[in-house]
């Protein structure tokens, strides 16, 4: 394994630390101590795997490692937005362009511009183009809104929202549900003209308990993350969710609500064993599905314990959260004064979703 490719960004770590990187990388896997941080003296190693290459920073400070390692993941997400798989041989094949995204991604050791929309406004797979675009840099990398170009125009404004939740379940064997919880995604599809102001309202109880509402269905929402376009500020004092949005797609907002959930499909299994060649296997869903099924097996003399696989259910129900989520109001504000129209969807699938079976 070699070095491919290299940036140095405060010119305060050697570049032949890296040369200590896999040896001590290759050690700590042999003696079971892999972990995201390697030392080597006053140095420090983050990595991440993606395919089959590396992506390492190096620092010899007592640096931010959550933004060191959003920061690698981001190159990786960056990477594959231009060269649609990122590998050793896209690497290898766009050499100079690689080094114009890490001047623009990241300035003496500080992230800068990492929104690949915006990075392809200027920095193109095409070299010709790329010297002309290097005069007329968007204002969007100098501007306070890094995430939208300025001058967007729709003939028919409008934005599209998917709350879509996945629901994780694992029920044992005696039909008890052993953990679940619901992981909710909301995701925007924005067709905006302008620069818009955009204020979405959901079923919040920590919003309607601040407002002295306790009317209807309210929701409890934990580790909520959102997109950088959300003004944090806003929503820590008040509970509100402002944004300019980015054009086209993008994910406004994660969450995570920990309930306990009644499985919404449920599955009984019977296995039974005759002799030492056949196996009968009948899965019952719900109330309407019955499926039995005859395997005729080579003679097998071993009598060992087989493992017992659960069964997997992939579902996905159209109008419906299981959490009861509910977008109260999406509010578009737009210095021209025009009229837009917001369409919300719901959607609820499985995510990961386990029966236990029963032998």
């Amino acid at each position: 394994l070699s070095v491919l490719i290299c940036r140095n960004y405060k010119g305060d770590v050697d570049m032949a630390e890296i040369d200590n990187f896999m040896p001590l990388l290759m050690q700590h896997e042999e003696e079971g101590l892999l972990c995201p941080v390697i030392a080597h003296g006053n140095v420090h190693f983050m990595w991440i795997k993606h395919s089959n290459l590396y992506l390492v920073a190096t620092t010899n400070k007592n640096s931010n490692a959550s933004l060191v390692y959003s920061f690698l993941y981001k190159l990786v997400e960056v990477f594959t937005e231009y060269f649609k798989e990122l590998e050793e041989e896209s690497i290898q094949d766009n050499f100079v362009l690689v080094y114009e995204l890490l001047d623009e991604l990241m300035d003496f050791g500080f992230p800068q511009t990492t929104d690949s929309k915006i990075l392809q406004e200027y920095i193109t797979q095409e070299g010709t183009k790329l010297e002309v675009a290097k005069s007329k840099v968007p204002t969007t990398v100098t501007n306070a809104v890094s995430w939208r170009s300025e001058g967007i125009k729709y003939k028919k404004n409008e934005v599209f929202i998917d709350v879509i939740e996945s629901i994780n379940v694992l029920v044992n064997a005696n039909g008890s549900v052993m953990s679940s919880d619901i992981v909710g995604s909301i995701k925007l599809k924005t067709m905006l003209s302008g620069m818009p102001e955009l204020r979405l309202g959901l079923n919040d109880r920590v919003l309607f308990a601040l407002t002295g509402r306790d009317k209807g269905k309210t929701v409890v929402m934990e580790d909520v993350k959102f997109h950088q376009c959300v003004r944090l500020s806003r929503f820590d004092s008040d509970r509100t969710i402002s944004f300019i949005p980015p054009d086209g797609e993008s994910e406004l907002m994660s969450y995570r609500i920990n309930t306990h959930v009644k499985p919404l499909i449920w599955i009984e299994s019977v296995i039974e064993k005759f002799s030492h060649s056949r196996v009968e296997i009948m899965v019952k869903g719900g109330k309407e599905f019955l499926m039995r099924a005859h395997f005729g097996l080579p003679s097998v003399e071993n009598d060992e314990v087989e493992g017992k696989p659960p069964i997997t259910v992939k579902f996905e129900i159209p109008y419906f959260t299981v959490s009861g989520i509910q977008v109260r109001y999406m509010k578009i504000i737009e210095k021209s004064g025009y009229q837009a129209l917001p369409w919300v969807r719901y959607i609820t699938q499985s995510g990961d979703y386990q029966l236990r079976t029963n032998v």
